[in-house]
């Protein structure tokens, strides 16, 4: 995994690579499909509007979303991103080959989109690893909560 981060495209991208772009108070997920091109989930309702909203949080409580594919530069706007295949070392890793087909083969459709459970972190895990997971709702929700959980216990 490189944790280089980029304004202007100098992170060596491979096909199949996960992009994580650090928008205003949440990052946002894509796959590299290769030719300067990313595969990412995108308001279905205003998908004409998604570039222009790129640093908005009102995607996120959508129902349902598009798999869309564009330009890297389009995906990320004005924000930082990085490559983060952070969960090589976890998971089995697909091959390039297959990530990219996967993710080609759902352009276009529209698919239910849940901010805490079917999120654009978990399409881009669940293309890359073939596992639907989020580690910013586990970060932002869950670990909090065990904390509490286990304070309450300690005083009983």
């Amino acid at each position: 995994m490189t944790n280089q981060v980029s304004w202007g495209g100098e992170v060596d991208l491979k096909p199949g690579d996960l992009i994580e772009i650090f928008r205003t108070g949440y990052q946002h997920w894509a796959v590299y499909v290769g030719l300067g091109e990313v595969i990412h989930l995108t308001s279905a309702d205003k998908c004409s509007e998604a570039r222009a909203e790129a640093g908005s949080m009102k995607p996120l409580w959508a129902k349902k979303a598009m798999v869309k594919r564009e330009p890297l530069s389009d995906a990320v706007g004005e924000n930082k991103y990085r490559v983060s295949n952070k969960h090589d070392a976890t998971y089995d890793v697909r091959t390039p080959d297959q990530i990219v087909s996967m993710a080609k083969k759902l352009e276009g459709q529209i698919v239910d989109y849940e901010l805490i459970t079917q999120n654009c972190e978990h399409f881009a895990n669940s293309l890359r690893y073939d596992v639907a997971r989020c580690d910013q709702v586990r970060n932002v929700l869950w670990l909090p909560m065990a904390k509490h959980l286990a304070l309450l216990l300690l005083k009983i």
